[in-house]
């Protein structure tokens, strides 16, 4: 049975969204349509490109994570270098590496720009700080004067990982501006509004992967200090927009895989732990579909 895939971001934490999509192959189902933010956009990718979830793990598990972090030019060793790299060229990594790797992933299954790709079958999440809009790629390459046609789909899921400060901003140059893009997860990190909302029309049923509680069990932020204070913040206004659209109905949609222990940047992961993760992903989606119903 063909359905339609939202993928969430989490970072590092995606290793849980592969042991969902194994769950979801062994239950028959087929993606049409994917869509993801930051990880979630990763894993939307591979789907896309033809990749089942056994060989998703396996590109993972020969990954150094660590090799895809390229630091940023840094004069002065120590922390004090650190921050002025993240001052000067607004991120500790540059990100190519990761655009590199995600290059060589996809264009193994012939995959180089959106035209590789059925119409409509990938959609991700990115922000643009320059506007302070979210940006739907490929959907509004258009108005920037680019063509999905000739955009890279590497570039675009570069785009959607862009954390904030952890990796340098995308640049989209057009004729006219240079635009700042970074991590969809700023404004929507769970766009499952793109398949299932009120005014959009659901042509097969729409499953959602996120790694968190549900908006119902949201855990309190603990607010003692003015970095905690920061996370909040940052927290807030990843959860504000999504919450809006994901009413208690589509609730009943999503697979939730809460994940504490792991931090969204942990790219020096063990083997264990990402064991841990794919099979906490599985796990939680053999619960959900025991009580599942489309």
């Amino acid at each position: 049975m063909k359905i339609d895939g939202v993928f969430s971001g989490g970072g590092i934490k995606g290793f849980a969204l592969i042991g969902a999509v194994k769950s979801i192959e062994e239950r028959g189902f087929t993606f049409e349509r994917v869509a993801g933010t930051s990880a979630g956009s990763i894993i939307s990718a591979f789907i896309a490109a033809g990749y089942s979830s056994d060989e998703m793990l396996q590109i993972m598990n020969e990954t150094e994570f660590a090799e895809l972090l390229d630091p940023s030019l840094q004069l002065i060793p120590g922390p004090v270098g650190k921050w002025l790299s993240i001052y000067f060229q607004l991120g500790l990594y540059k990100g190519k590496a990761l655009e590199k790797w995600l290059n060589t992933k996809l264009n193994n299954r012939g995959i180089y720009t959106f035209k590789d790709l059925p119409k409509d079958s990938l959609r991700v999440v990115a922000s643009n700080l320059s506007t302070g809009r979210m940006l739907i790629l490929p959907d509004d390459l258009e108005k920037y004067g680019r063509s999905p046609s000739d955009f890279s789909v590497a570039r675009a899921i570069r785009m959607s990982c862009a954390i904030p400060y952890f990796f340098q901003p995308v640049k989209l140059k057009t004729d006219k501006t240079i635009d700042y893009i970074v991590d969809g997860g700023v404004l929507s990190s769970f766009p499952m509004w793109l398949f299932d909302s009120d005014n959009v029309k659901k042509i097969r049923p729409v499953l959602g992967i996120k790694l968190n509680y549900s908006y119902t069990q949201q855990e309190r932020n603990t607010i003692k200090n003015a970095i905690q204070m920061f996370g909040a913040l940052f927290e807030t206004m990843k959860e504000a927009h999504d919450a809006r659209y994901v009413s208690r109905k589509h609730e009943k949609n999503i697979i939730f895989i809460p994940i504490e222990d792991i931090l969204t940047t942990q790219f020096a992961i063990t083997e264990e732990q990402k064991n841990t993760l794919v099979k906490q992903g599985y796990d939680q989606a053999e619960q959900f579909f025991k009580k599942w119903s489309y």
